[in-house]
């Protein structure tokens, strides 16, 4: 393609656009002084483009059957081998599919991209391959991954591993329920809101979102620049180690990343228990309209038991927790319109690895508005209206007072070295029925990212691990941690794990001490 120069026509349509009135002599006149400019751009078409190689073979793969796909979970089944050695030797991945991997078609779970197959893999897949492991497919994810549950994407909905007919939790939908059947060992998910960790809860499976930057965002769709996470989803916290310690450090290409920063050796550094540790119990992450108590009852519980294992477990107030999905809204919505929606899918201004094929499909939203899910027409709509109006002050104010919350986060996490609290308030709910009213498609698809949603633009790490059934679906127990500080997260995940807290559910009796901040 290339780019022409405008007739008078279009010249005076851009204008219009922009508010600005012209003259016949001014549309003449910026005409040709257009014609240089122009120029630059049709020899930027006429390079070839400068992408990563790739370095292991594969076929496009395949379509699963409705017999081994029968909780929808995946969208193509692959068989891709990387390194004959390395940390990951014999271990089996999915891969979200908002995560590219070259000559596999990749979705993001809306049609809109259906067809779209990308040129390049993602840095993390090219990673996995390094490590040994194995890719055994793209796993579904909610419609550009807009949501909290499991009922959007234009494939249909996926089903929880634990019962047909209720939520998966999204959007890391498909990779949640593949780990959880144990169709694969591990599984990249990824987290604006909770879409790792909420998954990870209504499945019952292991979902770390790490700090910011702390694992490369290349070759994967973003939303919004500064929400954007990637990591693991396990069956157990040993693996979340492993995965993390092979996709983690920087890459040279995604600018948010501390290219100065080292990898730990994550899974050298699980054991040694959490005695000695101290845990905050955050108040405000309990009792939220919608939460329900014997999730509530089961993280309480779970907290005992850490305090059994010799931590140190008080209850902490954090009030301005509560602002937190408040103050996510508009850099959430505001982001994705400008990035995601009217910027292709990349924006400007950002010196990262464009991939121009995924600019080219997204663009077409534009004329196929219509098929966009429920969750995407509102952001969209939402984050228009307001920018139109009040232009992106809303998202400055929001990123300000979001350095607030951090500071209080940060002011506990001096004192302690964790926070706990539930992951979501809720057990997995029952999939909304086709005909179901656009107000419940929302409700459904937003309603439990209050404690997840906060840490995605302060930025800390955190992770979401089963602590038990209630009605034989799991619960999620969330911890966080300080920045950078992936090992102390992981070591007390994996005591807790150890200690049978991934089944445990019965109080061990005691009271902690309250104390606000």
């Amino acid at each position: 393609m290339t780019v022409r120069v405008p007739t008078p026509a279009a010249l005076r349509d851009t204008a219009a656009d922009l508010g600005l009135s012209l003259s016949e002599s001014d549309v003449q006149s910026f005409i040709g002084l257009m014609k240089g400019h122009i120029d630059a751009y049709n020899v930027v078409d006429a390079l070839p483009d400068y992408l990563p190689e790739i370095k292991y073979p594969r076929t496009p793969g395949r379509l699963p059957s409705t017999e081994e796909n029968r909780h929808n979970a995946w969208y193509v089944k692959t068989d891709i081998h990387g390194a004959p050695r390395g940390l990951l030797s014999g271990k089996s991945v999915a891969i979200k599919d908002n995560v590219m991997v070259a000559g596999v078609p990749m979705m993001n779970g809306a049609s809109i991209l259906e067809g779209y197959v990308p040129d390049i893999d993602a840095t993390l897949v090219t990673r996995l391959l390094d490590a040994g492991a194995r890719i055994a497919g793209k796993s579904h994810c909610e419609y550009y991954c807009l949501t909290g549950n499991s009922h959007t994407g234009s494939k249909g909905p996926v089903h929880n591993p634990h019962r047909m007919g209720y939520s998966a939790g999204g959007s890391s939908s498909g990779s949640a329920v593949v780990v959880a059947l144990g169709e694969v060992d591990m599984a990249i998910g990824g987290d604006q809101g909770g879409s790792i960790r909420m998954p990870a809860a209504y499945s019952g499976v292991v979902g770390l979102k790490p700090t910011f930057g702390l694992v490369p965002y290349t070759g994967i769709m973003p939303i919004e620049p500064t929400v954007d996470h990637a990591g693991p989803m396990t069956r157990t916290v040993r693996d979340a180690a492993l995965m993390l310690q092979v996709i983690a450090g920087p890459d040279g290409f995604d600018a948010r990343q501390d290219v100065g920063r080292s990898v730990p050796a994550y899974s050298e550094q699980l054991d040694g228990g959490v005695e000695g540790m101290k845990i905050a119990v955050v108040t405000e992450g309990f009792g939220w309209p919608n939460s329900e108590p014997d999730v509530d009852q089961r993280v309480r519980n779970a907290a005992e038991l850490f305090q059994s294992l010799g931590a140190t477990v008080r209850e902490v107030s954090i009030p301005m927790h509560r602002l937190g999905i408040s103050l996510w809204g508009p850099i959430a919505i505001d982001g994705l319109t400008h990035t995601m929606m009217w910027g292709d899918a990349y924006g400007a201004s950002r010196n990262d690895l464009y991939v121009t094929g995924l600019m080219d499909h997204q663009r077409r939203w534009r004329e196929r508005a219509d098929e966009l899910s429920e969750s995407t027409k509102l952001f969209t709509l939402v984050g228009t209206y307001v920018r139109r109006r009040h232009g992106l002050r809303y998202y400055g104010k929001a990123m300000n007072l979001m350095r607030q919350l951090r500071a209080a986060y940060d002011a506990v996490l001096a004192k302690y070295d964790l926070l706990l609290m539930p992951t979501v308030p809720l057990k997995a709910t029952r999939l909304p029925a086709v005909d179901a009213s656009r107000e419940e498609y929302m409700q459904r698809a937003h309603e439990m990212l209050g404690n997840c949603a906060p840490f995605n633009s302060t930025h800390h790490p955190s992770i979401s691990l089963p602590c038990g059934f209630s009605d034989g679906l799991p619960v999620g127990l969330m911890l966080s941690g300080r920045h950078w500080d992936e090992a102390t997260l992981l070591r007390a995940a994996h005591s807790f794990e150890q200690a049978g807290g991934f089944e445990f559910g019965q109080s061990s009796g005691g009271r902690k001490r309250k104390e606000t901040i």
